[in-house]
């Protein structure tokens, strides 16, 4: 089992290092940050439903990086919760590198695109005005996300920050990836993390714990 999901992230990798290849990169904001501490902030995703604590995506990208990953994940949030609870969790704790999981609740429960990512590019650009890096994790649902998936390009490209197009990319309907219809098991967090660590890996030269 761990051969195979081993193959599996190491096929991540390569496919996002392809990406980067060939693609022009666009102008990313603090792509050397500032702060201490390396957080991800989001909902369901980010806190890790339907899994143990310790393979959460956070904790599972926290051994990739070598790194201590504050889990600042909260089942439910939408966008304007997520902002609500922005500095607390977030701003006071020195950010450096922060991945964001948000939008899919808002999606769910019938909130606007605009007014979805109005709230998301104002917790970006706040988490950047504390000099940090932004990596956003992208939702792709074709047939009903109402412009959501072009949602999240158009706001990271707004932002400058750092996006992973769709980070439930193929693991989203996979019965052996995920544990309910909506949240991924240990497997498919292991390829978030990957995914979020193969997106960060180009900048991480650049992070700083005090510089």
């Amino acid at each position: 089992m761990f051969r195979k999901l081993a193959i599996l992230i190491a096929i991540v990798f390569a496919f996002y290092g392809l990406i980067r290849l060939f693609t022009p990169a666009p102008e990313i904001t603090n792509p050397k940050p500032r702060g201490e501490n390396l957080i991800c902030f989001g909902d369901s995703l980010t806190f890790g439903t339907g899994a143990p604590p310790e393979l959460s995506y956070p904790a599972q990208l926290s051994r990739l990086m070598g790194r201590p990953v504050i889990n600042a994940g909260r089942p439910g949030d939408t966008t304007a919760s997520a902002l609500a609870r922005l500095e607390e969790d977030v701003l006071a704790h020195s950010p450096s590198i922060v991945f964001i999981t948000l939008g899919g609740n808002d999606l769910r429960t019938g909130v606007g695109g605009k007014a979805a990512f109005g709230n998301l590019k104002t917790i970006i650009e706040s988490i950047q005005a504390r000099g940090a890096l932004v990596v956003l994790g992208g939702l792709s649902f074709p047939i009903w996300d109402r412009g959501y998936g072009t949602g999240y390009r158009e706001t990271a490209e707004d932002t400058g920050a750092v996006l992973v197009p769709d980070i439930l990319d193929e693991i989203m309907g996979r019965e052996e990836l995920m544990s309910d219809p909506i949240h991924p098991n240990a497997k498919g967090y292991a390829i978030m993390a990957a995914r979020f660590f193969a997106a960060v890996e180009p900048y991480l030269h650049g992070s700083s714990s005090g510089d």
